[in-house]
């Protein structure tokens, strides 16, 4: 029999009810604005089961409470808590590691209120010398003003941290460019690697996770549409995995891949088990 790392990797149903499942948002739940066949009812027949939930994405650029909304409008009840986003795992890095810290951010306004909420203290674009630390995250504004203000911070000796590590996020109408894009430009020319990404599939966003769901990660199943963000993370933090085909990801990329899913889905509907009251395809 083959695994779903080999050339003729078959479609691989979970076997197992978890105790708690996490699911990547877009691609895996819905895509832009449309819920993906059978992702409400399978979300509503884990929870019949007992089992614990959680909504995980890398996106910056909403508060949890606006995922929340959208997964509620879009069929799935949810709440802000329900939701772990590369912002929360920011919030938790700097606490832990750079208390204190005055901050140059170089993102969009919700990065700054959501720091500056959590008790820190931000400099302007144009007064760099004071960071302690430049925070970089994905940015629709990024322009050479910003990018020549983290090159000054950095060259005077703040540190760099970002929010994730995603060269381009897809977009109905097109795909854009994220934070990593960003990231490169200040890294290439400040000539210094950021200390920290800490969205997907970094140990810091897996921490938040676990901090969320309270639960033995080998009682978790990580659910999600990118090998090496969603299937890496559930890996390296002890997490069964499941890729969904509804994404970014084809059978295709899987033979060349050197992370390998535990389970690999059609569609989320299929993250059940076959004998689970609730596992029969929706």
């Amino acid at each position: 029999m083959t695994t779903p790392g080999s050339v003729s990797t078959p479609l691989r149903r979970p076997d197992r009810l978890f105790g708690g499942y996490v699911f990547d948002l877009d691609g895996t739940l819905y895509l832009g604005d449309h819920l993906l066949p059978g992702a409400a009812e399978t979300v509503a027949a884990i929870r019949d089961h007992g089992a614990r939930i959680a909504f995980l994405t890398n996106k910056p650029l909403e508060r949890p409470a606006a995922y929340a909304a959208k997964l509620s409008d879009l069929g799935i009840p949810a709440v802000a808590a329900d939701v772990v986003s590369a912002t929360d795992a920011l919030i938790r890095y700097l606490r832990l590691h750079a208390p204190g810290a005055r901050l140059l951010v170089i993102a969009e306004p919700l990065i700054g209120e959501l720091v500056a909420e959590a008790g820190f203290a931000t400099v302007p674009l144009d007064d760099p010398g004071r960071a302690d630390l430049v925070v970089v995250s994905w940015d629709r504004t990024f322009e050479y003003v910003k990018l020549t203000a983290a090159f000054r911070a950095v060259r005077a000796g703040a540190r760099l941290v970002a929010t994730n590590p995603d060269p381009f996020c897809p977009m109905p109408d097109g795909d854009l460019p994220d934070c990593a894009a960003m990231l490169a430009a200040i890294e290439a020319s400040a000539g210094v690697r950021a200390e920290a990404v800490v969205g997907k599939p970094s140990p810091h966003m897996a921490a938040a996770l676990m901090d969320r769901l309270a639960l033995p990660a080998d009682d978790t199943l990580l659910v999600g549409d990118r090998l090496l963000t969603d299937v890496r993370m559930a890996q390296e933090a002890g997490m069964a995995s499941a890729l969904v085909l509804t994404g970014v990801t084809g059978l295709d990329a899987l033979p060349r891949s050197p992370v390998v899913p535990d389970y690999v889905l059609a569609g989320v509907a299929d993250v059940l088990p076959d004998n689970a009251p609730g596992g029969d395809r929706p």
